[in-house]
């Protein structure tokens, strides 16, 4: 086999142009997208080329370029903190600090299409400082140095007010990449729940109904977030939105909400337990569904309801008769019924339908206690979701052994939520939460003596609050491990424009190596995990074996094949010759580690790369 060059190079597109090569294979011609072709292969579908034609759609200054930066391969890498979690040895859950549409790129190839359930609580478009403007090619600070949102000191400089007149366009342009990206995650029964208030829900919703499809929206719940009267316009909003959107609706398996026991009652000793009462009318007309029923203690006959038929025919209604499955009414003195009991809908594992109105999931009153009861009294996060919202939105969304993204995370409450539903109900499920670095403000330094940024108080957040639910013994995913964004281990080609030769070719031979100076093994071993497309759960051992070297094997149940990584400067050629891949497998080394002729002789092995 030929020995590939490993490089980062993934991008989101990517994936979108397998599909389309699958769809009209004839429109590519090595490897390049011939237009003609695909225009003739689509032609009933374009739009007119006429630029006066209009169309219906979400459009706003920018939105070209926000669509451009999804496409923008990363050039960050994700570099491990340990000592900074829980439990880091046995959990799955991930913490990861950094800035979420860069993080996002980075979680492609690996996450792709195995996410259940995203949440997110973006921030509100209400003219206070904004700090996503998106071109993170840089560590954070330069970065927001470079975009004008802190000055040389630190100090954040940029709001969004509502006067500038692209007041919704760059909250837009922030939100639109970031939505492409996460749709990329979710997996074919995968579910986003977006929170949002009356500022963005209109554009929201069709920034939405364009990157997941109008037919994949479920529904907008409506969340009482406060029960007091606020005085500060005309009417007080005492809610939030939540707009609900499935991958693919019909491959989503909805969860309802526990069944009401107290409407399951047994006033005549049922042997079968408690039940309640449901009509047996409906609409299915046809057949032996419009027969009389006779009340045998008052005489009173009984027709389905005008349009409507019985739900069972004349023979089974008998059978659920004799069987004493139906009474009428409590007092038997009215039309017939059903008794629906509530063992046979717990053993079915039946759920009541929701409703769009969520008026008892806690407020941000209560978010907020949850906070200050950890942290001694200091209110850290203004109006955080609490624990009981976001736990409402995971019994809709998920089952057990699912993958839940938050790159919002903000306070933390979907990693709590999380491990509150792990521990009550004996899961596994896992989450990923992403959260900027936001610097505190000069003027609150004091206030928040402790942390330097809000991530940092999300970290403390977890530590404290899952701590609570480690005592649970039959749960193992209770803690997390930490990650922070940083700048790729491999060297960029930056573009040059000078007429200087000699910088030109200090250029070249600093490119000797495309790896950074003083790179980091293990660090540099997580971000081929990640381009390889392997989870951060993946297990990683060294292999013995392999006396000479130091060579890791890196598994995971997500991935059919296996990698062996070694690192070293020189690859043995012992290990050379003791090499063991499968058909599979892919064998990653240094590019200068080996010879020539030792690239010939393990080209013989499998599938070989180097970096």
């Amino acid at each position: 086999m030929p020995i590939e060059k490993l490089r980062p190079s993934f991008s989101f597109d990517e994936e979108r142009i397998k599909q389309l090569k699958q769809i009209v294979p004839e429109a590519f011609a090595d490897n390049q997208v011939n237009w003609e072709v695909l225009k003739e292969a689509l032609g009933n579908y374009l739009e007119e080329d006429d630029i006066d034609v209009e169309h219906f759609g979400l459009f706003w200054p920018g939105k070209r370029e926000a669509r451009r930066m999804a496409s923008i391969p990363s050039k960050g890498t994700l570099v491990p903190c340990p000592g900074e979690g829980i439990d880091e040895e046995n959990t799955r859950n991930i913490f990861i600090e950094g800035e979420n549409l860069e993080v996002l790129k980075i979680l492609q190839k690996s996450y792709a299409g195995r996410v259940k359930m995203i949440y997110i609580d973006p921030p509100y478009n209400t003219g206070n400082d904004f700090v996503y403007d998106d071109n993170f090619t840089e560590p954070l600070e330069e970065y927001l140095r470079r975009t004008g949102q802190i000055d040389e000191e630190g100090k954040p400089l940029t709001t969004n007010k509502k006067s500038d007149g692209r007041f919704h366009s760059k909250w837009l342009s922030m939100i639109y990449p970031r939505l492409r990206l996460a749709r990329n995650l979710l997996s074919e029964t995968g579910i986003l729940f977006a929170s949002i208030d009356e500022n963005e829900i209109h554009n929201l919703r069709s920034v939405l109904n364009e990157i997941f499809g109008e037919e994949n929206f479920i529904s907008n719940l409506v969340w009482q977030s406060r029960t007091s009267i606020s005085n500060d316009q005309e009417i007080s909003l005492n809610h939030n939105h939540t707009l609900v959107y499935a991958k693919e609706r019909a491959s989503v398996n909805f969860k309802g909400i526990g069944l009401d026991i107290q409407d399951y009652k047994n006033p005549d000793n049922d042997p079968r337990g408690p039940w309640k009462l449901v009509p047996i009318d409906a609409n299915k007309p046809g057949g032996d569904t419009k027969y009389p029923i006779k009340n045998p203690k008052t005489g009173k006959v009984y027709y389905p309801p005008s349009n409507r038929s019985w739900s069972v025919n004349s023979q089974d209604f008998q059978k659920l008769l004799d069987d004493g499955r139906i009474k009428f009414g409590m007092t038997d003195d009215s039309s017939p019924k059903k008794k629906l009991y509530l063992k046979e809908r717990q053993e079915k594992g039946d759920s009541k339908t929701p409703s769009s109105l969520l008026l008892d999931a806690g407020t941000t009153k209560d978010g907020t206690k949850e906070i200050m009861n950890l942290f001694e009294g200091k209110k850290y996060f203004s109006y955080p979701k609490p624990t009981s919202f976001i736990r409402r939105l995971l019994e809709f969304g998920i089952e057990d052994n699912d993958i839940v993204l938050d790159f919002f995370a903000g306070s933390g409450s979907t990693g709590v939520a999380l491990c509150q539903k792990n521990s009550d109900e004996v899961q596994s499920n896992s989450f990923i939460l992403v959260q900027l670095p936001e610097l505190i403000a000069e003027e609150k330094k004091e206030y928040f003596s402790e942390f330097t940024n809000i991530a940092e108080i999300t970290k403390e957040r977890l530590r404290r609050d899952l701590s609570k639910y480690s005592e649970n013994i039959l749960v193992s995913n209770l803690g997390f491990k930490s990650f922070k964004l940083a700048k790729s281990n491999f060297k960029y080609w930056q573009d040059f424009n000078s007429n200087d030769l000699n910088k030109l070719e200090d250029i070249f031979s600093s490119l000797e190596s495309n790896l950074v100076e003083n790179w980091n093994e293990d660090n540099l071993l997580i971000e081929i995990l990640m381009l390889e497309g392997f989870p951060f759960e993946s297990k990683i051992e060294e292999i013995r074996e392999y006396t000479k070297n130091k060579v890791q094997q890196v598994t995971s149940d997500f991935c059919e094949h296996k990698l062996l990584v070694c690192l070293d400067k020189k690859v043995h050629s012992e290990t050379i010759k003791n090499l063991q891949l499968g058909d599979t497998d892919i064998f990653i080394c240094l590019d200068n580690a080996i010879t020539d002729e030792e690239k010939v002789t393990l080209s013989d092995k499998g599938l070989i790369k180097t970096i």
